[in-house]
C-alpha cells in the first residue's frame, strides 16, 4: 500500500490557531504605528507654522493670531490628514492647533510657542 502524504486536520487547526494569536497581538501594535505615522504629518504642518511664526515675529515683533493666519503663507491643503489649523495668541506667544480628518479623526496636535523661541507640541488621541 502507498503512503499518503499531507497534513492532518489537527496540524492545520494548530497552524490556524497560531496565526490567529499572532494576529490578535500584532494588529493593535500595527494600528498604533499607523496613527503615529499620521500624526507625523500634523507635526510637519505645525513645524511649518512655527517657522512662519518665527519669521513673522522677527520682522513685525508680534505673532500672527486668529483670522490673520493667511499672513503666514502656510497652505495645508496638500496634506492628506491634517488640512486645517487654527491660531490664537498675542504678542508674547501663540497656540496653533490642528485636528486630523478621515482615518486620522481623533488625533489632535497643539503647538505652543513664545517670544523666547521655545515651542512644544502636545498630542491627544494617540
Amino acid at each position: 500500500m502507498k503512503s499518503i502524504k499531507g497534513f492532518t486536520l489537527i496540524e492545520l487547526i494548530i497552524v490556524i490557531v497560531i496565526i490567529g494569536i499572532l494576529t490578535v497581538v500584532a494588529l493593535p501594535i500595527y494600528r498604533g504605528y499607523v496613527k503615529k505615522a499620521m500624526a507625523t504629518e500634523g507635526k510637519s504642518l505645525l513645524g511649518t507654522v512655527l517657522t512662519a511664526q518665527k519669521l513673522y515675529f522677527s520682522e513685525f515683533n508680534h505673532f500672527v493670531a486668529g483670522d490673520e493666519s493667511l499672513l503666514l503663507g502656510v497652505d495645508p491643503i496638500a496634506n492628506k490628514y491634517f488640512t486645517t489649523f487654527t491660531l490664537s495668541g498675542d504678542n508674547a506667544g501663540f497656540t496653533a492647533t490642528t485636528a486630523g480628518s478621515g482615518n486620522a479623526t481623533g488625533i489632535s496636535l497643539t503647538l505652543t510657542g513664545s517670544s523666547s523661541v521655545s515651542a512644544q507640541i502636545t498630542e491627544s488621541g494617540m
